[in-house]
């Protein structure tokens, strides 16, 4: 059995299971439950996007099922990379791959089986405490992804969707993205806005046009597209904003500044 074990713990979130057991759970706080289709969260270091990642995954019913997809920051392993089996390691237990759902995605052609691109990757990674804390049996279809054309992330989103339908159970799809990097306060908000509004208006195309018209380097900005696709051939009609705040509030630099949302499409 392929193990992957943590890359970025005591880097990006505690090492420590009790402290982040307690971290995660003080970020988890006080939302109606609600059931989507797709949510977006963060996946900086807890430090500084942990709130609102934390608010997300408390909004979110979570199914035993998940597609947790991410940007690839490495470079390594293949365009689409999907771990068809295994488990994921982290401080507070185990998080099992699941094989079933895998292998339905792995039908088209467009993903690859593959472990490499995921062995330092930390965009999926920050997510599972989130995931494990809310629900200790979930499990996972993790996915990075390179820089798609928007036809592509247009088939992702179709396989996921297709994928789903087959399987015949709940399933969420968890996009792990930041939003606009390293610019200020003022450009970042709205930078982030621009791309914000599209999602809200459940709008791929629209998402995938602007960031790159407007240079909005919103890291997660293909496994979004893609999310959206799938929701809304499932049926999605409705997107929630549940937060949206910068690096600033935490780090006090205005000047270089990462955003982070949490949005919901139900």
């Amino acid at each position: 059995m392929v193990v992957r074990r943590p890359a970025v713990a005591g880097q990006f979130y505690p090492d420590s299971p009790a402290t982040l057991e307690e971290v995660v759970k003080a970020c988890m706080v006080g939302l109606a439950e609600e059931t989507f289709r797709a949510i977006i969260a963060p996946h900086a270091g807890y430090i500084y996007s942990g709130s609102t990642a934390g608010k997300v995954f408390a909004t979110a019913r979570l199914p035993d099922s998940i597609i947790l997809i991410g940007p690839n920051h490495t470079g390594f392993g293949e365009k689409v990379s999907l771990m068809p089996s295994g488990r994921w390691e982290i401080p507070l237990g185990v998080v099992d791959v699941d094989e079933e759902l895998s292998a339905r995605l792995l039908s088209h052609p467009l993903f690859s089986s593959d472990t490499e691109a995921h062995t330092y990757e930390h965009s999926l990674e920050v997510e599972l405490p989130f995931i494990y804390t809310k629900n200790p049996h979930a499990s996972i279809v993790p996915i990075t992804v390179m820089p798609l054309t928007y036809q592509e992330c247009a088939e992702l989103g179709m396989a996921m969707a297709d994928a789903i339908r087959e399987y015949g159970k709940e399933v969420l799809i968890v996009v792990s993205s930041d939003m606009n990097h390293y610019e200020s306060e003022d450009v970042t908000r709205q930078k982030d806005m621009m791309a914000i509004e599209r999602i809200l208006a459940l709008d791929p195309e629209g998402l995938y046009t602007v960031t790159r018209r407007k240079n909005i380097t919103m890291c997660g900005v293909v496994p979004a597209v893609a999310a959206l696709v799938a929701a809304k051939e499932l049926g999605a009609e409705e997107a929630v904003l549940i937060e949206h705040t910068t690096s600033a509030t935490t780090s006090g630099d205005y000047e270089h500044v990462v955003g982070y949302a949490g949005i919901g499409i139900k």
